[in-house]
């Protein structure tokens, strides 16, 4: 009896976890956005590849990581603030790690680490125009 009733509670904590990825995941998807790849601290000898979904969202770019139960972005970007620094293809093993066909972007910026951004041609191109988009009156540099 009390296995039964062990069971029973992991099935329903099982059960309600799902139901919370799930509804994440729908809310996630119904706003749109791109497939991306994620890495910070790309200088450190054990960094590694997370897989998430972009979104532009006026002057920032959230990003929410596939395997997650946080309700909201996981990363958030300020575009005033990112530089891209470096661009490059994946090399070696990562091309594994990132979406088909990527291209890898360090960005920089003054008030956050570095990260790596890796993302398909489609989704690069939206992403350098965000990025070199700005309101009238205010200057950005260049991402390209």
């Amino acid at each position: 009896m009390k296995i039964a009733i062990v069971v029973l509670g992991l099935l329903v904590v099982l059960a309600v976890l799902v139901a919370w990825y799930g509804q994440r995941w729908i809310r996630m998807r119904r706003g749109g956005g791109v497939s991306v790849a994620l890495r910070w601290r790309p200088d450190a000898a054990r960094s590694s590849w997370h897989l998430g979904l972009g979104r532009y969202e006026g002057d920032e770019f959230v990003w929410y990581r596939v395997w997650s139960l946080r309700t909201g972005p996981d990363r958030v970007f300020q575009r005033a603030s990112m530089q891209i620094a470096d661009r490059r293809d994946p090399s070696g093993t990562e091309a594994y790690a990132v979406p088909e066909g990527s291209t890898v972007l360090r960005c920089e910026s003054p008030t956050q680490e570095a990260i790596e951004i890796a993302m398909g041609p489609g989704a690069l191109t939206g992403f350098l125009s965000w990025l070199e988009s700005a309101p009238p009156g205010r200057r950005l540099p260049r991402a390209s």
